[in-house]
């Protein structure tokens, strides 16, 4: 046997192997799809019979890093909610920040909603959204809090459909499954698909197995009584996903993290594709670090890779239709994942329109996450950062202190 034809055939049998683990995943998306819009009915009816004066006020946290996309209307769309009693708190790094001005603008369309805006100045510690809220959080003396990101939107019954789960005391955090709205660009149609099929499949199936044990960081709510437990928003100052750390932090103390029924709006900003790409790669390399086993995995959950090695393996072994029927597999699984997830589970529209181009965002992902494995540095919001141990990042070309232990 020629060495050629002993590598084409171990091509092959790998295509084959990755072919049959993505549809063992694409067979638990489906039942854990199955489970989860069954506990959202429930969560859903549930939510929609507490009663308003069981609602307790809540405070809304919202940091802001200059304008971005929609901004106007994601942050509007806070000020809109059909809940008895609530406020807003922004926070950014200066005065005249652009997103802050525009929230100034719009809370003053609103005087009903008490609204409060706190700058935080330049950060002292590595991730300076936390930095921010630890400079946020003080200002209120509400119990229970909801962290949002500014290119978020909702619908007016959000707030009482994440809070209302916080009144069992074993539930320590909500946390939200959101989809990607695009900014109208093929790549970012591609990124929209990825939030709203690939994420929540993950999610899902993790979920399923062993219970949520992190967040997601668009939309989260908690009590304040959870964050002292875990020692302050400090606790996650020292990380690039303070949103999974928060969630992980949160079960790790004895709560409840729940994946909710509700879904918010991730709303992405135009932009070039470089930045695209490099934005999916940064946060595929912060998985890397906070989830290193899972991420090495998640590896043969892709199924399109799979089917193109497939047909080119099989096509020159000389075997034609095997390779066509991989690849025709492939593309049937992540077809099914996004009209099943996206449209169905998340309700995304776009998942079933543009169903057919979801298995070119599987391959895209799939490089993506094949060059996560490369390099520690990373480009976040005009900053340079470092990956460090457990998913720890430092600013090169800034100084900053831990959080961990820090007296403020």
């Amino acid at each position: 046997m020629s060495a050629a034809l002993a590598l084409w055939r171990a091509l092959l049998s790998l295509a084959l192997l990755g072919t049959t683990t993505s549809a063992i995943f694409l067979l638990l998306v489906l039942v854990a799809a199955f489970q989860y819009r069954r506990a959202a009915r429930k969560a859903r009816e549930d939510a929609g019979h507490v009663p308003d004066a069981s609602l307790p006020p809540v405070t809304i946290f919202k940091p802001l890093h200059g304008a971005e996309a929609k901004l106007e209307e994601n942050l509007e769309s806070f000020f809109q909610q059909r809940y008895p009693e609530f406020e807003i708190v922004f926070g950014a790094r200066r005065a005249d920040d652009a997103g802050l001005r525009m929230a100034e603008t719009i809370s003053r369309r609103h005087p009903e909603i008490p609204s409060r805006f706190v700058v935080s100045g330049p950060p002292a510690w590595p991730n300076a959204k936390v930095f921010s809220l630890s400079n946020m959080i003080p200002t209120s003396s509400r119990n229970y809090f909801v962290i949002s990101d500014s290119d978020v939107g909702v619908s007016p019954n959000f707030l009482r459909h994440v809070i209302a789960p916080l009144l069992d005391p074993k539930i320590g955090l909500v946390t939200c499954p959101y989809q990607g709205v695009s900014a109208g660009d093929f790549w970012s149609s591609l990124e929209a698909l990825g939030l709203s099929v690939e994420m929540a499949s993950g999610v899902m199936v993790a979920e399923m197995f062993e219970g949520l044990r992190f967040a997601l960081g668009p939309a989260v709510a908690l009590r304040r009584e959870v964050l002292e437990k875990i020692g302050s928003i400090a606790a996650t100052a020292d990380y690039y996903s303070d949103d999974f750390v928060l969630g992980n932090k949160t079960w790790a103390a004895g709560y409840k993290v729940i994946y909710s029924h509700y879904v918010v709006r991730h709303v992405l900003t135009p932009r070039p594709v470089t930045r695209t790409l490099g934005d999916q790669l940064r946060w595929m390399k912060s998985t890397r670090y906070s989830r290193p086993l899972g991420h090495v995995g998640a590896g043969l959950t892709y199924a399109m890779p799979f089917g193109v090695l497939g047909l080119i393996s099989a096509a020159a072994l000389g075997h034609w239709l095997l390779g066509a029927v991989l690849l025709a597999v492939a593309l049937l699984n992540r077809i099914v994942q996004s009209v099943v997830v996206g449209w169905q589970t998340i309700g995304d529209r776009q998942s079933l329109k543009l169903c057919w181009l979801y298995p070119l965002r599987d391959l895209e992902g799939f490089f993506i996450w094949a060059a996560s494995f490369t390099g520690r540095k990373f480009f976040w919001r005009g900053e340079k950062y470092r990956f460090g141990k457990e998913g720890k990042i430092a600013p090169v070309d800034r100084p900053s202190a831990p959080a961990e232990g820090a007296q403020r």
